[in-house]
């Protein structure tokens, strides 16, 4: 894993806090960016931006579950790593639900915080490229026109060109070309590597279809 473009960003009110944890990751490393507060932080934060966050919960105005809910909401990739010094079961199980990479109760051992920045490293690349083949999934199946759109589920369910034919009132050869724009376009060798790009574009984007 290439961390040279990765940035653990700290978000805690404690100055303290934030130089120590900076101390320690930066001796592996990598780049740190610190925050006294949420409100900052998701002033800086662009969605391009990799790497993982390290939250305290307890912070004034908009504490750290109320920033995990906001970057939720803004569909940023970025895996989060609460550290706090008010833990417990109930809470923890909470942040995880939600999609948190690790919860971290102070102090924190320098074993336990890299194992757990690494950890998350590899989540956020995982959810990036996750992204990045919706997208692109997504891309190629909205440059098809609306006859192929109406064709392509068809052909993914199997049905023979002649059935496909009647149900559309077309010929026999207009399917044939229509399925070969289609696998052209989609970049697709095959009806399987067609549907497999329609299933995770429409898991996305359930519209696809309409």
């Amino acid at each position: 894993m290439n961390t040279n473009d990765m940035t653990v960003f700290i978000i805690d009110d404690d100055p303290k806090i934030r130089d120590s944890l900076k101390l320690i990751i930066e001796l592996d490393g990598l780049s740190v960016e610190g925050f006294s507060d949420a409100k900052t932080f998701l002033e800086f934060y662009q969605p391009e931006l990799r790497g993982c966050a390290i939250i305290d919960i307890n912070m004034p105005e908009m504490n750290g579950l109320q920033l995990q809910t906001e970057l939720n909401n803004r569909g940023f990739p970025l895996p989060i790593i609460f550290l706090t010094g008010h833990g417990n079961i109930p809470l923890s199980v909470k942040t995880i639900k939600a999609g948190a990479s690790n919860f971290l109760t102070k102090p924190v051992s320098r074993k336990t915080l890299m194992n757990s920045i690494n950890t998350a490293l590899k989540e956020g690349e995982k959810q990036v490229a996750e992204q990045e083949e919706n997208q692109r999934c997504q891309l190629l199946l909205g440059s098809l026109t609306e006859r192929e759109k109406e064709i392509m589920p068809l052909l993914i369910e199997g049905l023979t060109h002649k059935i496909i034919a009647q149900q559309l009132d077309i010929s026999h050869r207009t399917v044939e070309i229509h399925k070969s724009n289609i696998l052209r376009k989609t970049s697709s060798k095959n009806l399987l590597e067609l549907a497999q790009i329609v299933t995770i574009g429409e898991a996305l984007y359930p519209n696809t279809k309409e």
